[in-house]
């Protein structure tokens, strides 16, 4: 707006301010169709991460109760397993993440190895003990691969060169707007609005694409659910 009172008036005649609509037309076509997917991907992105959530909790109760069917000889590793899941929700997704990318901190992750270690360690006696044993790995496999995806995935986010792109393609579309637009108040404050909503919309995806940590975190409330299931006899 401020260079619009600076710009002769044959930049912001009729014919010009036709063509900067159809270039903006393009513009705009090309950032609706970049937030479009990008919304989509990151509510794919916050999805998956609370189904993984999920599945790992019920995988833990299933452990815990497989083990629990083995005898008094797996309370050790029950016990290993009810630490792994208290550290998770005391330290929080930040700080989970933090420790399992860290090079020199062992990290909560190989906890559920210790879990594992435990349990190769017993000598069944009977052939139910070896199946239960058996089984008792067999999930505490699949538990242990959750936990290495999310030490993969938790850090991924958006790519920062696709989010400078789309912001200067926004900044150009509203650049455009105040060309063109009437200086008064009203205009002002309606264009202060839509921008202020596509930047609310650019960080709701930012947040739902990093869905351990942030404002908008995936809730915690199926791994509590398991850690009050966690020891039952």
């Amino acid at each position: 707006m401020v260079l619009q009172a600076h710009l002769p008036d044959h930049h912001i005649n009729t014919d010009s301010k036709d063509v900067i609509r159809l270039a903006t037309a393009i513009v705009g076509t090309l950032s609706a169709l970049a937030l479009g997917l990008l919304i989509a991907s990151a509510k794919t992105s916050y999805d998956n991460a609370d189904s993984e959530l999920r599945s790992s909790a019920a995988r833990v109760v299933l452990l815990d109760r497989v083990m629990a069917h083995y005898g008094p000889e797996t309370d050790e590793a029950r016990s290993q397993l009810r630490k792994l899941v208290e550290k998770r929700l005391t330290q929080g997704w930040t700080a989970a993440t933090a420790d399992a990318m860290s090079n020199n901190s062992e990290g909560e992750f190989q906890d559920i190895e210790a879990v594992q270690t435990t349990l190769r360690a017993l000598q069944p006696k009977t052939d139910s003990q070896r199946q239960i044993q058996a089984r008792a790995l067999e999930v505490s496999g699949v538990v242990a691969e959750g936990h290495w995806l999310f030490v993969e995935t938790a850090d991924e986010g958006l790519p920062w060169a696709f989010l400078a792109v789309l912001v200067l393609w926004l900044a150009l579309l509203f650049a455009t707007f105040g060309l063109q637009a009437p200086t008064n108040a009203t205009v002002v404050c309606i264009l202060v609005v839509c921008a202020l909503s596509v930047a609310g919309a650019i960080f709701l995806i930012m947040e739902m694409a990093n869905p351990y940590h942030g404002i908008i975190q995936i809730s915690a409330n199926p791994l509590r659910s398991a850690l009050a299931r966690l020891g039952q006899p």
